[in-house]
């Protein structure tokens, strides 16, 4: 209809007319919205595309506490990632982990890139992981040198014990016996913890281990090629002339093991060792702190007898001082004696000698002879150098070897040329003394004791009747007799009593005696000077002299003349 055009109802009344008006756009506006929506989502998509980075594959033993589009990836407890899937491997022996890095760590794309899962751990450094109780286990990484790319990667069971860019240095260490050391194990220079045992594992041949450790810095400069390095485990007790010694790292090297090491006391080069140098770990500190000892030299020794006690890494000493250690015992057969030798190889170590080591070679060179040690044992053999098996401990009744000088030894042969040489030997002394005790109780077990016990016995009975006269007969006369003996000192106890009459008598006699030789010393004196009185006699006195007392000097002259 038109404006015109009017409209009427039944009743007459004009109706309403629709207004028409045209729109400029004739689209709705609903549509915007997932227009805009899709633009939204393109913008995201180039965002994400833009600030993705490489997707790399982690392999793991198994994927406990890993969720896909959940678990992240932390550097320094930074995300850098996070767990994009998670699949078993073709032969169902380990499960893959895509990961999907950020565009700022593209980075960590490269081979010796390191990744592990973080959980609640225990060991020997302490309680690690703690965290992930409540947040849940993450994968860990960390960051190499190499700049060769990489996409696949096997990830480490437990977590590294040296992080990438730590100060310091790692060290192998070569020994044959591990003891109580493990993963994480301190490492002590002067009882301060500087370091710890990276890992450990067995080589190739497997005649030995290598063990890596890690070295703090600025510690790492205290270990140069004079460094000795020993199992530090448990506790070493010691008896000396300064009496019983009990010597340890600390608690935590009893408990869960330990590495010390030292320089030797001798002057040497202080240049600190680089990184990755290889020592030799000791069993001990004594061990350690051993002189340099050279080249070993296998010998052979024979012995005849009996080497009960004598065992592997037994001593072998010359003079009292440690040349090696035992290295093999065998039982041989010798079909023209039907005897069963026992042979026992040793390494010695020269250097061990010292000076005289220096000295004996000295002496096989001036005689035309090589400088080593089958030359140098040549001299010694024929001054009479054997070896025997002497006891260590006589309450364990361990051996050792020992080499020293037998008196009027017999010669024997020697060859210097022969490999493995061979150390003449002799019987020990210990087994000289159990073959005299033998012929000691061969000649006691010959004695007739049967008889020697009956006769002994009759000798019993004869000193039996023998006592009992001399009880019935000689005790009571010789009672008598002692009675008599007492009655006759009593007498003369009495007789030389001080109130006795034979005492009083006898002070009287001594006075008079002394009262003589007194007159006679006067009488002498008097002579002595009036000798022409034995002629003429004696003047008379005018006036007699007083009576001098008992115990006055001698009278004058002018005494009266007796």
């Amino acid at each position: 209809m038109t404006d015109a055009a009017k409209a009427t109802d039944s009743e007459g009344e004009e109706l309403p007319q629709p207004v028409v008006q045209r729109r400029r756009f004739n689209a709705s506006l609903i549509w915007l919205v997932p227009a805009l929506a899709a633009v939204v989502g393109a913008w995201l998509v180039i965002r994400n595309s833009l600030e993705a980075g490489p997707t790399i594959t982690i392999s793991f033993q198994t994927a406990e506490g890993l969720e896909a589009a959940k678990t992240p990836v932390k550097y320094k407890n930074v995300v850098i990632g996070v767990v994009h899937g998670i699949r078993l491997s073709a032969d169902r022996d380990h499960v893959l982990v895509r990961v999907s890095l950020q565009k700022s760590a593209d980075n960590f794309a490269i081979a010796d890139t390191r990744f592990w899962v973080v959980r609640p751990r225990i060991g020997l450094s302490g309680i690690s992981g703690v965290d992930t109780l409540l947040s849940g286990p993450f994968i860990a990484a960390d960051i190499g040198d190499s700049t060769e790319p990489s996409r696949d990667f096997i990830g480490l069971e437990t977590p590294p014990s040296v992080i990438h860019g730590t100060p310091g240095k790692s060290f192998k260490l070569h020994t044959h016996d591990l003891g109580s050391i493990d993963v994480g194990s301190p490492i002590y220079y002067r009882r301060l913890q500087v370091g710890h045992v990276s890992s450990f594992r067995l080589d190739e041949n497997g005649k030995g281990i290598s063990v890596e450790i890690f070295i703090d810095g600025p510690n790492d400069q205290f270990v140069n090629q004079s460094t000795r390095f020993w199992n530090a485990s448990g506790i070493d007790v010691s008896v000396g002339i300064d009496g019983l010694k009990v010597n340890t790292e600390s608690i935590a090297s009893v408990i869960a093991g330990g590495i010390a090491f030292q320089d030797l006391p001798a002057p040497h080069d202080t240049t600190p060792s680089p990184a990755d140098s290889e020592f030799e770990l000791y069993g001990n500190l004594a061990t350690a702190m051993l002189p340099p000892d050279g080249e070993p030299t296998y010998v052979r020794m024979r012995f005849d007898q009996s080497l009960r006690g004598l065992a592997v890494d037994a001593p072998v000493e010359f003079l009292g001082v440690n040349i090696g250690h035992v290295v093999s015992i065998n039982i041989d057969y010798d079909e023209k004696t039907q005897q069963f030798p026992i042979i026992v190889g040793a390494v010695i170590y020269g250097q061990r000698l010292g000076r005289a080591q220096t000295k004996l070679a000295a002496r096989a060179a001036k005689h035309g002879n090589d400088a080593d040690m089958s030359h140098t044992f040549g001299l010694l053999v024929e001054h009479g150098l054997r070896a025997e098996a002497r006891s260590g401990n006589l309450l364990t009744g361990q051996l050792f070897i020992s080499m020293d000088f037998v008196p009027k030894a017999p010669k024997v042969a020697y060859n210097a040329l022969a490999r493995p040489l061979e150390i003449p030997t002799t019987i020990g002394s210990f087994s000289k003394l159990q073959e005299r005790l033998d012929s000691i109780l061969a000649k006691v077990d010959a004695l007739p004791l049967d008889r020697i016990a009956a006769r002994l016995d009759d000798s019993l009975g004869e000193l039996t009747s023998t006592l009992k006269k001399v009880n019935g007969q000689v005790l009571p006369d010789f009672q008598d007799t002692l009675h008599g003996a007492n009655t006759t000192f009593k007498a003369a106890d009495d007789a030389l009593a001080v109130d006795s009459p034979l005492q009083q008598n006898l002070g009287l006699t001594l006075e008079e005696l002394r009262r003589t030789a007194r007159s006679l010393r006067v009488f002498s004196d008097y002579l002595g000077s009036h000798p022409e009185a034995l002629i003429r006699g004696r003047h008379a006195d005018t006036k007699a002299p007083a009576e001098p007392p008992a115990a006055a000097t001698p009278p004058s002259q002018s005494e009266s003349k007796p």
